[in-house]
């Protein structure tokens, strides 16, 4: 079983993604685990304070090292963790072949950063590497872990019905995916490839690889450099 630690300040922007589609159905059959914790039940004073103004000046603040710290202390005594990830927009720009590494861990716990970001000192000495899903910056981690905690939970053997399907998705073999259709057959004029329907299972797969193929080609020439 994967299990997934989720630390936010934000924890309520994931409840209702935690408990729908792929996701929920994983966590339902026992092969993926998460847990979302507050960060502000380890916070400072009696307002519970994780934020505070960035030493030598600056517009916005920052999230605090110890309420990071004792959260992460009380989880990592509890079990070993194979990764404790920052979501950052300068972190490695995260992909397929990731998420499939990812999936085959154990135990990860995601930190979602917010405001102008967590005290350099967490990212030094606590966590063990940094994800960025694009070149911009979001209001917080929360939907950057979202990305991720899909993207990973769907390639877990078992999430999805038909195993298949995750395994031909765009990006796994650094192409971009065939064309899919479905009934009707034509519509408006419009018709699936003859191919498709011919019953031949090679040759649709001769037309499946040959799409993917021009697809990524003319749309993300970049994946077939980095083959």
């Amino acid at each position: 079983m994967l299990r997934i630690d989720v630390i936010s300040a934000l924890p309520e922007m994931l409840e209702g993604f935690v408990h729908h589609s792929i996701v929920k159905r994983a966590q339902k059959k026992n092969i993926v685990e998460i847990h979302l914790h507050s960060l502000r039940d380890f916070g400072k004073g009696s307002h519970r304070q994780i934020d505070d103004y960035a030493f030598g000046g600056g517009a916005g603040m920052v999230m605090m090292i110890e309420p990071i710290y004792e959260i992460i202390t009380s989880l990592t005594a509890e079990r070993d963790y194979d990764a404790v990830i920052y979501m950052s927009p300068d972190g490695k720009k995260f992909n397929q072949k990731e998420a499939n590494r990812l999936s085959l861990l154990s135990n990860i716990i995601i930190l979602c950063g917010h405001y102008k970001g967590v005290d350099h000192r967490v990212r030094e000495h606590l966590i063990t590497s940094e994800i960025s899903v694009g070149d911009y910056v979001l209001s917080g981690g929360e939907l950057a872990a979202a990305v991720v905690i899909d993207a990973l939970t769907r390639v877990v053997p078992g999430a999805i019905g038909n195993e298949t399907s995750a395994l031909t998705d765009s990006f796994q073999d650094n192409l971009l995916s065939a064309p899919v259709y479905t009934r009707p057959p034509e519509f408006n004029g419009w018709k699936v490839p003859e191919t498709l329907l011919s019953g031949n299972h090679k040759k649709i797969e001769e037309w499946q690889e040959a799409q993917a193929y021009a697809r990524t080609k003319l749309l993300r020439p970049d994946l077939l450099d980095s083959q």
